[in-house]
Formats: structure tokens, sequence, C-alpha cells
């Protein structure tokens, strides 16, 4: 797979990504009501790669070879004082269960890890998301606890798992 930065070039297939029904149900965005609300979001997250003191990070995700979009995924880093941030992702139902989840966080935990030098890296997912839990506790993630009805989900406010792992516990 590779792995670039989010580009204004990659706003249609952000799109379509963001209108997938399956795609939404454990997302807090919602489906955006059209092209210019994903444009908006696009825009901020270019904006977000050219700061000075980088905060966010966005990646879009490609097949190699074909370069076909599969998805998302990001850093948020925190206060730098306390070296760490949180991952995410998001991609198409049609890649799911096929390991990309996986190479996915393992290569952003490498970039925290070794390029960012962080202390430690956070992640989250609804309780009733089995396959992200899945994902993160195979990339070496424990659960920390539950945040009570903290995800405002279009079925309700969820229950949210609370993921950490430490640079010492990470297997490079």
């Amino acid at each position: 797979m590779t792995y670039q930065l989010l580009k204004a070039s990659d706003l249609n297939e952000l799109h379509e990504l963001n209108l997938i029904p399956e795609v939404d149900q454990f997302n807090t965005m919602g489906i955006p009501d059209s092209i210019q609300v994903t444009k908006d979001l696009l825009d901020a997250k270019i904006k977000d790669h050219q700061q000075e003191n980088i905060s966010k990070l966005t990646y879009s995700i490609r097949l190699t070879g074909s370069s076909e979009f599969i998805g998302i995924a990001g850093i948020l880093f925190g206060q730098p004082k306390y070296k760490k941030a949180e991952l995410w992702m998001k991609f198409n139902p049609k890649f799911w269960n096929q390991g990309y989840a996986t190479e996915t966080i393992t290569r952003l935990l490498k970039s925290c890890f070794i390029e960012h030098q962080l202390h430690r890296v956070e992640a989250g997912c609804a309780v009733e998301n089995h396959a992200s839990k899945k994902v993160l506790e195979k990339c070496g993630f424990i659960v920390e606890g539950i945040q009570r009805k903290n995800l405002p989900l279009k079925t309700g406010w969820s229950d949210n798992y609370e993921f950490g792992i430490l640079e010492e516990e990470w297997n490079k």
C-alpha cells in the first residue's frame, strides 16, 4: 500500500468514501450533505499539513500497483510535552477483512515511535465496532478503559473503548 498526505485531487474518492453507510456506522462525522462539505473538510486537512507546528496528519491509502483508493487514516498529535498522539482510520468496506487496517495502524505506529519519537499512542472505537477492536489489539494496543456514552453516532450515544500503547510495549 502507499500512503500520501491528502491532497486536493483526492476529493471525489474521499467524498465517495464518506457517503458509504457502513463507513458512517461508527463514525461521528456523519454523511456529508454535499461534495462542498467534503471539500471544506479536505481543505481543512490540507491546511493542517501546512502549519508550522503540525498537529494533524491525514493520509490517503492506495493499493500498490493499481493506486486504487481504499481509505484514509490519520495521526492527531497531543501537546509536545506529553509526547503522545491518537490514531484513526476509515476504509471502504470492500477492503475490510483483508489486513489493510492492521498494516496501516502498524505503519502509523512506526511513524509515531520512530519518526516522531513519541512515548505513547492512543486510539478508540465504539464498543460495538468489533473489527476495529480486533485490529487495535492485534497491533499491540491495550484496552485501558471504556468511556460511557461518549460517541454521538447516528444510532445514539455509544460507549467507546480507550486504547493505549507505550513505546516500550511496541513490537518494532
